[in-house]
């Protein structure tokens, strides 16, 4: 089978907007520092999506040591992290949870608005305020930020290469938004992970990943297409959801690095309802 390295590292801040990659990332009890602590909500307090706002993509995010730079048509804005923002708590709402954020500033509301054509907010989440996730697979009442769903995403490169086979064009990892990219092991092998390390930091395996038509986004373009959902679907499908890459949590909060080995230490049995394609 061969080692198992990490190789790719990336963290999303403003939610459905663009990655970066980092050779090194400080692992957090909701997920890597400053992923997705802040997103986009409309008038109604609820978040914006890719899904919805295929455009969302086409936000360039880059990160300094003062904070964050946001591109959009050669057009800029600074995050800081330092900025104080509005003190008034909102309540806002992503998937089906309502979670208290504050608005970083009218500035920077108006400036989003105006290149997204929809009034909106941007909005920080404090790391201390709660958002649980999944009761059913917090063990001890584990958080996350403003993913979807689990603090932390991870697939493996044979897991893209063997999808990227039954394609007719190849796609990137992007598509999949990855928190933590591996190289080693058989297609689907994340699958089955339970409890693993990367380096000396201990990790959770919780449950695969469902996906949705955002994989279907260009994220060069933002151009939908059909594609890879649609092969996903006629062979990582199991009741009524499509998954590729699985979801985690973390035992310890060190820092990961690229190159560190990762280690499994138990696994998931899955047997009558393994995943097609998984090892």
């Amino acid at each position: 089978m061969g080692e198992l390295l990490l190789t790719q590292i990336w963290i999303y801040p403003i939610k459905s907007m663009g990655g970066i990659q980092l050779p090194e990332a400080q692992v957090m009890a909701k997920g890597l520092k400053h992923d997705r602590r802040w997103m986009l909500v409309d008038e109604a307090g609820r978040f914006l999506t890719q899904r919805v706002y295929p455009a969302m993509a086409l936000f360039k995010v880059e990160l300094n040591e003062a904070g964050l730079v946001i591109t959009y048509e050669r057009e800029n804005i600074s995050v800081p992290f330092d900025h104080s923002p509005i003190p008034t708590p909102l309540d806002v709402k992503i998937w089906d949870d309502t979670v208290t954020a504050f608005e970083v500033s009218i500035r920077h509301s108006e400036w989003f608005s105006h290149r997204v054509g929809l009034n909106c907010r941007l909005v920080a989440f404090p790391e201390e305020n709660p958002r649980q996730i999944e009761p059913e697979f917090a063990k001890a009442g584990e958080n996350v930020s403003l993913a979807d769903g689990y603090p932390f995403l991870i697939i493996g490169q044979s897991s893209l290469d063997d999808l990227n086979t039954r394609l007719a064009e190849p796609v990137s990892i992007k598509r999949f938004r990855p928190n933590l990219v591996f190289t080693g092991g058989k297609p689907y092998i994340e699958d089955s992970w339970k409890d693993f390390s990367i380096g000396v930091t201990r990790f959770q395996g919780v449950k695969p990943c469902a996906r949705c038509v955002l994989v279907t986004i260009n994220p060069d373009t933002a151009v939908k297409g059909v594609e890879p959902l649609r092969t996903l679907a006629n062979y990582r499908r199991q009741n009524n959801k499509t998954y590729f890459g699985q979801n985690l949590i973390s035992v310890d909060h060190d820092v990961i690095r690229t190159g560190d080995l990762i280690t499994v230490k138990n696994t998931h049995v899955l047997r009558g309802e393994q995943l097609a394609g998984t090892s």
